[in-house]
């Protein structure tokens, strides 16, 4: 795991990792993705959640696209693995703690969605975490190059894809990071700054919380950067996230305490610090 970027910030132990990527928490690692084949689906996700009654279950999002074809996909086959490639990025499934407080957050707004999708799928996708890294790196209005994703899915993967199919990752990458609001562009990409929300920030806290990352630690780690606030502005962001119910966090003389309790259930808090 050591070329995968979920490392960035702080280094959980093999322990850690293998608990966050049991299907109860819904991080998935290895060098397999659903970047191969499909983008992060961010339409058909919205599509999806709003024809979804509250309280689905895994088998109530699967008859959505496949018996109802909410999705309007033209053929049986199509509908199965746009179910299949969905329940990849998101798990689609309540009893996923990750996808569950997702589900929540994302009732927060609209403007926060498409940043909540790609951290839930990045947290899913190994493929696309370690496209994240050359995205990050650049500045706004810089040009994407097609190398510097390459060359990251290269080192991650051992270089195990033939040029066919990384063409076809890379493509599926850019315009993931292109749903996300991170470029902008058809056929010549460039980066842009997103802005996230307090239900966005809280989301990205959860996701290093689950990983072991404590305190000012939880504003450095991948899925903060992925933000493109500062620290002062994340933690600002958080302030407002505890007004609105969703966190507790005490900031006093450099120290900074966040607690996520407010949005776990007593099973989901268990869940989430067994990785302490």
């Amino acid at each position: 795991m050591s070329d995968d970027p979920i490392n960035m910030g702080w280094h959980p132990t093999d322990a850690q990792l293998d608990w966050v990527a049991q299907g109860s928490i819904g991080f998935r690692l290895g060098s397999k993705g659903t970047l191969t084949s499909r983008t992060i689906m961010l339409e058909e996700l919205t599509v999806l959640l709003r024809s979804a009654a509250p309280q689905a279950r895994r088998a109530d999002y699967r008859s959505l696209i496949v018996d109802h074809n909410c999705l309007g996909k033209r053929t049986l086959a199509t509908r199965r693995i746009s179910d299949q490639r969905l329940s990849e990025l998101y798990a689609l499934d309540p009893d996923v703690l990750l996808f569950h407080l997702m589900q929540q957050l994302w009732l927060a707004g609209e403007s926060g969605r498409p940043l909540l999708a790609l951290l839930l799928a990045m947290a899913r996708d190994p493929l696309l975490r370690l496209t994240a890294p050359p995205i990050l790196r650049l500045s706004p209005g810089e040009e994407l190059g097609r190398q510097a994703l390459t060359d990251a899915l290269n080192r991650g993967t051992g270089s195990r894809f033939n040029e066919a199919v990384l063409d076809k990752i890379v493509r599926n990458a850019a315009a993931s990071w292109t749903q996300s609001g991170h470029l902008q562009g058809r056929s010549r990409k460039t980066r842009i700054a997103v802005k996230p929300t307090p239900a966005v920030v809280t989301f990205a806290l959860i996701l290093g919380y689950a990983l072991a990352a404590r305190g000012v630690v939880l504003f450095g780690t991948l899925w903060s950067n992925v933000l493109d606030a500062s620290r002062d502005e994340l933690i600002q962001l958080a302030t407002d996230a505890k007004r609105l119910g969703y966190l507790d966090l005490k900031v006093s003389g450099g120290v900074v305490e966040v607690s996520l309790s407010r949005l776990l259930n007593e099973e989901e808090r268990r869940l989430i610090h067994g990785t302490d």
